[in-house]
């Protein structure tokens, strides 16, 4: 099947302002998971296989519902057959485009 991109944002509910405790706790999951990924103010771009991706985005789900009552998430899947590294190669190739690094 080949690698997919996933953006994923995930947060609780009802927990004030600041959710970052809880989103470090799955940041922490994500980044212990061995798969591509890049984490923003917005959200987390996970690149793998889709089974690994699905597992790691229900576990992460998991986590987060073991620790509050209501759990938000955004999920948005871009999966285009017989390409590799496009986590990098996307950026790379608007940089190439653009004539410079972004930021």
């Amino acid at each position: 099947m080949g690698p997919m991109l996933a953006f994923f944002s995930i947060s609780p509910l009802g927990e004030g302002e600041s959710v970052s405790g809880a989103v470090a706790r799955v940041v922490d999951l994500i980044e212990q998971s061995g798969l591509e990924h890049s984490t923003n103010a917005m959200g987390t771009i996970i690149e793998g296989e889709p089974r690994d991706v699905f597992d790691l985005l229900y576990r992460c789900h998991e986590l987060m519902q073991s620790k509050h009552a209501r759990v938000t998430s955004k999920i948005l899947i871009d999966h285009r057959r017989g390409t590799t590294g496009r986590l990098k190669s996307k950026i790379a190739s608007l940089e190439q485009k653009l004539g410079y690094k972004i930021k």
